[in-house]
């Protein structure tokens, strides 16, 4: 059974650890809600190029249904796959929204200072 006056096995630093849980929470909330996410066009050199990420995971999905057992087939779609996520990934463009120097000073110290805390409740307080 756990020890709730002993978080993480050490003594002390319950009261720390939730202080520092609830700042961190709030911080990071703050924080990633000022967060905006959008997408663009898949370009390759100029070109809407989602199409050609595609060709790999054809190929690979016909190889497959020819012989179930194909090597190739198999690393065809997996890097077809790989490339569909990568641009996904690769065309998000992240934003941080307009917000005063106050507001960033409060995130920042809410997320750090209850990550600190959080750090120093799990150390002993002998």
């Amino acid at each position: 059974m756990a020890d709730l006056r002993n978080p993480g096995g050490t003594p002390g630093g319950l009261w720390e650890f939730l202080a520092g849980l609830a700042m961190a929470v709030a911080g990071g909330y703050m924080l990633l809600s000022r967060v905006s996410v959008t997408t663009g066009f898949w370009s390759f050199w100029g070109y809407n190029a989602f199409g050609l990420t595609l060709v790999p995971f054809i190929f690979g999905i016909v190889l497959l249904f020819f012989n179930g057992r194909s090597l190739a087939g198999r690393l065809l779609v997996f890097a077809g796959l790989v490339m569909v996520f990568a641009g996904i990934i690769i065309n998000l463009r992240i934003y941080f929204q307009n917000t005063s120097l106050f507001e960033l000073l409060v995130m920042l110290v809410l997320l750090f200072g209850g990550l600190g805390l959080l750090a120093r409740s799990l150390r002993s307080h002998v």
